[in-house]
Formats: C-alpha cells, structure tokens, sequence
C-alpha cells in the first residue's frame, strides 16, 4: 500500500501526498517533540520536514515500508536537528553546571510507576543538549561517534550529556513516584 502511495506522489497525486501525511503525521509530530518541546515550533518543523518529503520522494529508492519510516523519521529528526542549530537553541551542558544537581545513590528509578505522558514531559524539560543526544542514541539508535559528527561535538560530550541525562531523568522520576507511592 504504502509504495503504491510513493509511486502516486511521484506522478504529483495530491490525494496521495493527504494519505501519506495522514498515515505518518502522529509519529512523526511525536519525533518532532521529542526534540522540540515548543508546540508552534516543532509545528514549523514537522511543516518544513513534510515540503522535504514530499520533493525528495521522486528521487527516492524505495526498499519497503520499513526503510521508508526510517527515512521519514530521520528527515524529521534532521529538521528538528537543523532548526536548533539556526536558532542557536542547541546548548550543551557543562558537566560542573549540573553535577551539583544530582545525587547518585546506586539505585535506579521506578519507571512502572509513570505514565508514558509523565516520561515524554520530563523529556521535553531536559536540557536542550541533553534531550538532543538521549533522543538520537535511545531512539535514533545513534552511536556517540555518530551523534558527535552530527552535532559538531567531541564523542566524549556526548557520552557525557547522555550520562548526565540518564541522571536527571532517573532523579526527575523519583521525585515523582515518591510521590506517588
């Protein structure tokens, strides 16, 4: 179904280009998200990431569905990147800013006790840097030298802003399951 529908959209079907957005726009808005917390931003974003697909599919090999999504969420996940960057949004952390911020006691956080909505939330309150390389490596399947070559960084920084993303998502949950239990 889904080739029948790229191979309509590379003869300019309008009805098609409304069918792929209407199959995709959920999962790729949540990947914009997760890289852009702002509603009216991450909506530019999605826009922009669409007007790409859309021109670039003539040109596209498709390999099956699978590959296809892949290909989708990594223009989002490019446009999310790109847009970060040109607004200057893409701040890395200094280890010593956060580090007084959080505690390790060995144990780790109860992630039974919240919701996927309560999980997305404390994602979006991360660090821009943070929340940029725990998205490309938990989601994206990125390694640090990958993600230090996108983002023009060292592999060390990168393995740091996860580390300490890890720990402020691990404190965050447990401030609020304490609460809960």
């Amino acid at each position: 179904m889904v080739s029948q529908i790229v191979e309509r959209i590379r003869q300019r079907d309008q009805r098609a280009m409304s069918q792929l957005y209407q199959m995709y726009v959920g999962e790729l808005t949540s990947v914009c998200y997760r890289y852009i917390p702002n509603a009216d931003d991450a909506k530019d974003v999605l826009q922009n990431s669409f007007v790409k697909i859309f021109t670039s599919i003539p040109t596209l090999e498709y390999r099956g569905e699978k590959q296809f999504k892949g290909w989708l969420v990594r223009i989002v996940a490019n446009e999310a990147l790109m847009f970060l960057r040109n607004k200057k949004k893409l701040l890395f952390v200094e280890q010593d800013q956060m580090a007084d911020n959080i505690e390790e006691d060995g144990t780790g956080p109860d992630t039974e006790q919240i919701s996927p909505d309560e999980l997305h939330q404390l994602i979006s309150e991360l660090p821009d840097g943070y929340r940029t390389v725990l998205n490309l490596y938990v989601f994206e399947n990125y390694s640090h030298r990958q993600i230090a070559e996108l983002l023009g960084i060292k592999e060390s920084t990168s393995a740091s802003q996860l580390y300490y993303a890890k720990q402020w998502l691990a404190r965050r949950i447990k401030e609020l399951t304490s609460g809960k239990g």
